[in-house]
């Protein structure tokens, strides 16, 4: 069997290789020209200390201290201090495939060549991440700004043999059984591997950049791009058992509007509802001219998401194939160049537009829940989709729990990056709040994740009351997919049960992989 690798050159990591990295934990090497570019960062740092150059974090203290000059003898422990006094968070621990990605991402800007770094400190790292030594690194800490230096300095405290780690079975898998939280020493005394011990420039290097929010926003990207298209299945199954109207969706309309995403929405619902019986039916019984606007405008709402999900995900793009601390070394020209590309708010634009892009799905889900339980508004459809109302309250509560969570996503949606606050004695004087926008938007699309399954459910339950109609090619591969996990309501029965199953195939792609076997979905 061939070996799955995977090569690090600090400029072509992409979210379908980071998917990859996540679910098949290749080899990963360091190109050729990565190595290269590696050492001779290095042999320049060397030659500076050993002439003495002054150079912000090298030579010098840190923040405040830049103005503080360290005697060579004191520069291994000045790195050491470094990783010590900065290990500072607090909170429940980052998720193991966050610190995973952020492992990775790490590695992939010191690829570079850019940080002076030593190549046996990239190698600690990729052996780490083989054998799945998953760093214990709190959630709280981090302004965005000087990079995520609290958390990317308890990813280091582990290198150095003086942190907590978890050695996980299952990176995706947050609940694994048998994942215990052991001392990195014990750890990497394990699999024979040694604890480094920092030299100069060596602690910066390693915590100065964006990696914690880039993690999540990475993961966050990987995600809403399948999500963006599963929002369309919801809308396409609500949109039938509503038995809306399909002009709304016509090609000819979007033209004249022609953002992308719209476009691209309405050629999905009407390849999703493609060859419905229940749409013909529509045509011939129906007098309803249009439909309110969380069916009407699907393609407006939904298109508007998914080209802020594009941008956001350009921007993400960039961020994780660039150079992102401080001081940058420059071989080339033998510069170091003090600077702010560890600032993180590039991040922290794109995780608050991003949040309010997923708030949006969500929001617009809620509605279409709301109409198909509504017996004032569902067209026929009985009152919370239950035969015998009163005796039993039917999907009622769950669309509750809709509210709940969109009316969560409110609050988590208002941004972040609006505020700052100084740190450092005002020598970081503006902070993006990336870390915050970033695990905001996280929770979000988790919250998303829940709604739209909540949707799938309740969309699912209303068709039963059109049968024997049967929906579109698409809708009905969603259908059949929720109906392998979850029986029609006939009586009340435990809901948290049924919503669980629908969210596990909402989260694990097994729904939107079905139906995508039947339709081609953009």
């Amino acid at each position: 069997m061939a070996v799955k690798k995977l090569i690090i050159d600090g400029s072509s990591l992409n979210f379908d290789k980071i998917k990859f990295f996540l679910t098949e934990n290749p080899e990963i090497t360091l190109s050729p020209n990565s190595v290269k570019a590696v050492e001779q960062s290095r042999s320049l740092v060397e030659k500076w200390v050993k002439e003495g150059e002054v150079v912000y974090g090298v030579t010098t203290g840190f923040g405040e201290f830049a103005n503080v000059n360290i005697s060579r003898k004191d520069l291994k422990k000045l790195q050491q201090n470094l990783i010590l006094s900065h290990a500072a968070g607090c909170g429940e621990n980052l998720p193991p495939h966050i610190v995973k990605i952020m492992m990775l991402l790490r590695l992939n800007a010191l690829a570079k060549g850019y940080s002076g770094i030593r190549l046996s400190i990239l190698q600690l790292l990729i052996n780490m991440m083989k054998y799945n030594i998953i760093p214990v690194v709190p959630s709280q800490g981090s302004v965005g700004s000087s990079g995520d230096l609290v958390q990317l300095s308890h990813l280091v405290l582990a290198m150095i043999g003086k942190g907590k780690v978890q050695i996980v079975k299952d990176i995706l898998d947050e609940k694994a059984p048998g994942t215990k939280i052991i001392s990195s020493a014990t750890a990497l005394k394990k699999f024979k591997l040694k604890p480094v011990e920092l030299e100069a420039k060596e602690g910066l290097a390693l915590i100065n950049g964006t990696q914690m929010m880039t993690a999540f926003a990475a993961f966050v990207c990987l995600k809403a791009q399948r999500l963006i298209k599963l929002a369309d299945v919801c809308a396409s199954l609500s949109h039938e058992a509503l038995r809306a109207t399909d002009k709304a969706f016509d090609k000819k309309l979007h033209q004249l509007k022609p953002f992308p995403g719209q476009i691209t929405t309405a050629k999905n619902i009407l390849e999703l509802i493609k060859g419905s019986e229940i749409r013909i039916s529509h045509l011939e019984n129906d007098p309803r001219v249009q439909d309110a606007y969380s069916i009407r405008c699907i393609p407006q709402i939904h298109g508007a998401s998914r080209d802020a999900i594009d941008y956001v995900s350009s921007r993400v793009l960039i961020e994780m194939n660039s150079v992102n601390d401080n001081p940058v070394i420059f071989p080339g020209t033998e510069e170091h160049i003090e600077g702010g590309n560890f600032h993180g708010q590039s991040m922290a634009l794109a995780m608050d537009f991003m949040g309010i892009a997923l708030s949006e799905l969500a929001n617009v889900s809620e509605r279409r829940t709301e109409r198909m339980v509504n017996g004032a508004l569902s067209y026929g459809l009985p009152r919370f989709l239950t035969k015998e109302g009163g005796l039993n309250s039917g999907l009622m509560i769950a669309q509750y729990t809709a509210a709940s969570l969109v009316s969560e996503n409110k609050v988590l949606a208002h941004p972040a990056s609006v505020d700052s606050i100084p740190t450092s004695a005002n020598q970081e004087d503006h902070n993006s709040m990336g870390s915050i926008a970033a695990q905001k938007c996280y929770k979000i699309m988790q919250n998303l994740e829940n709604v739209l399954a909540i949707e799938l459910l309740t969309a699912a339950q209303a068709l039963e009351f059109l049968k024997p109609l049967k929906p579109g090619r698409g809708t009905f591969a969603a259908y059949n997919e929720i109906r392998k996990v979850v029986r029609p309501l006939k009586k009340d029965r435990l809901i948290f049960d049924d919503l669980k199953k629908v969210g596990d195939i909402v989260r694990n792609d097994s729904l939107l992989l079905a139906v995508e076997r039947k339709v081609s979905l953009k």
